[in-house]
């Protein structure tokens, strides 16, 4: 199985992107943890919650990791626990930086903000979309791991990332 993990700032599609793959796939993906999390929280998240997220996270990934299938669909990663704490905090957790290095995925798809950002409750940096954007590229290019950006409207994107997985798939 070829682990697919789509990552990049937030309101970039993330989510959108992972589901339609599955669905085209007929596949089961790993959904974003934080957010069923964050929305039964019932108080502002702290520090410590985001260690509880990537491990909730990262008990998604092991949950269908053993899945007949071509490919692990990931909506997110460790990566945007690791990039969301060093921006909110200064630091990771220790753990989410080895699980980082422990399970690297086959590919990473880098989605830009050429897309509208969107309101959402739980997003915080309408403003800065383009700085965490490249901290997403350089923490790609520091953990060596192979990426491709997408770019374009929903079905750009879909068309990209279908032509590229084509050539996963065998």
């Amino acid at each position: 199985m070829k682990k697919i993990i789509f990552t990049g700032p937030e309101s970039t599609g993330k989510s959108t992107i992972a589901s339609t793959v599955a669905n085209f796939y007929g596949i089961e993906w790993v959904r974003e943890y934080a957010r069923g999390y964050l929305e039964n929280l019932g108080r502002p998240y702290q520090e410590k919650d985001l260690l509880v997220i990537a491990k909730g996270q990262w008990q998604a990934e092991q949950k269908l990791a053993n899945l007949d299938t071509p490919f692990l669909i990931c909506d997110t990663s460790l990566l945007v626990l690791k990039i969301w704490s060093e921006v909110k905090y200064g630091r990771c957790h220790p753990w989410i930086l080895a699980q980082l290095q422990q399970a690297p995925a086959t590919l990473y798809f880098l989605c830009d903000i050429d897309v509208k950002w969107e309101y959402d409750p739980l997003r915080e940096h309408p403003q800065q979309r383009a700085i965490l954007f490249e901290r997403y590229r350089q923490a790609l290019d520091a953990l060596k791991v192979p990426y491709i950006i997408i770019r374009g409207n929903k079905d750009q994107r879909k068309r990209q990332v279908l032509d590229i997985l084509s050539i996963y798939e065998k």
